[in-house]
């Protein structure tokens, strides 16, 4: 199996994880996030290879490692971790808008506007983070199956 059929199907299967699960704590919120910064990251480098989407793809991994072993000095970023996801959602899918393929412009236009909710519900967020676990789920399962589908 390729890799971008295997990115594809581990996103696909941590954003389900994502909807059906929604958040318990808020370390395991920044755990998750963490997790698939850097499937969303490893996805977007191997997806392809143009500059935008490496960067994306580096910054998503940087991020999804700081989430994840929760670095104090960086811990002003976990108040501000649901506007870092929907900027590096609108990152990625400008990114894929420009990669060239049909489905990838469709998949990326959707994740464009799902990165766009969730920078908004951002401040609803905060206190209640349902709302960005599902759009990041819903993300992460149209970015899968971008890549499950892309040849």
């Amino acid at each position: 199996m390729e890799a971008n059929k295997t990115s594809g199907i581990l996103s696909i299967i941590l954003g389900l994880i994502f909807i059906i699960f929604p958040i318990f704590s808020s370390e395991l919120v920044s755990i998750m996030i963490g997790v698939s910064l850097l499937f969303l990251g490893i996805a977007s480098i191997l997806g392809g290879f143009s500059a935008p989407s490496v960067i994306v793809g580096i910054l998503a991994i940087i991020f999804g490692l700081l989430f994840i072993f929760n670095i104090d000095a960086l811990s002003f970023l976990l108040g501000l971790q649901f506007y870092i996801i929907g900027i590096l959602m609108i990152l990625l899918g400008i990114a894929g808008f420009f990669s060239g393929q049909d489905m990838s412009k469709i998949a990326s236009v959707l994740i464009i506007i799902l990165g766009i909710i969730a920078f908004i519900l951002g401040g609803f967020s905060i206190n209640n983070p349902i709302y960005v676990a599902i759009l990041i789920g819903i993300c992460l399962i149209i970015q899968g199956v971008r890549l499950y589908i892309s040849e």
